[in-house]
């Protein structure tokens, strides 16, 4: 199995002890490549809308972005793990998510990403991670993935991972543990039903802009291409 982490910061703190905790279980049978941001995209999106006129591949910042997409659509298992700043996810894994909303299924979506699984892990100084778990899980939907596991540390102690308390990190890399060996066996998803119902409605959007354009956009362009609408 292969597994994509997708870290939304390079410090070395409570989410990345998280993050490894998770992983600790799943190193041993499974291929595990991770990316740091904002080490491995350093830019925010400028909303050229290049991608979206053209291609992704035209995207200034295609370099960066382009291994990121590879590496999630060739994954069994996507991590995507994030402190939360300002209750919400990290500027740089905001940043990402905006430069593949390209691949939303309103625009060129991939049915790579169908069956694929993923984790969403936050930690928060309080207990309110919601926000920033909705920010990547709202892009996920949109990419087209139905199974989406949620799981959010509240760091009640403090902020620092060697000053909490030895009990209450046992406590932490336990909870994570238990989610972790969900995922020691490969397994594909399934298309759920709200993921469903945002493809056929996209379809039909598609479907009926696409009547009345030529050229073709690059987005129907696409959907016609996949065999998914029919002029």
């Amino acid at each position: 199995m292969k597994i994509v982490v997708i870290n939304g910061t390079e410090v070395k703190g409570c989410t990345y002890h998280i993050k490894e905790a998770f992983l600790e279980g799943l190193r041993k049978d499974n291929e595990i490549q991770e990316f740091y941001l904002p080490k491995d995209l350093p830019h925010f999106c400028c909303g050229c809308k290049v991608c979206f006129f053209k291609s992704e591949k035209n995207c200034p910042h295609a370099e960066y972005v382009l291994p990121i997409w590879n590496a999630v659509l060739s994954a069994d298992l996507l991590v995507f793990s994030s402190p939360v700043y300002a209750l919400r996810t990290t500027g740089q894994m905001k940043a990402l998510l905006d430069h593949l909303c390209v691949h939303w299924m309103v625009h060129r979506p991939d049915d790579h990403m169908f069956t694929k699984r993923a984790v969403i892990l936050t930690n928060a100084i309080g207990v309110l991670n919601g926000g920033a778990q909705k920010d990547i899980a709202t892009s996920l939907s949109w990419l087209g993935v139905s199974d989406i596991k949620k799981l959010g540390i509240g760091l009640m102690e403090g902020v620092i991972w060697n000053e909490l308390s030895v009990k209450r990190r046992k406590a932490i890399i336990s909870k994570v543990k238990r989610l972790s060996k969900r995922y020691e066996k490969p397994g594909r998803a399934n298309k759920g039903i709200i993921v469903s119902a945002k493809f056929f409605m996209c379809k039909m959007m598609h479907k009926a802009v696409a009547k009345n354009e030529n050229p073709l956009s690059a987005d129907n362009q696409h959907w016609v291409e996949k065999g998914w609408i029919k002029l």
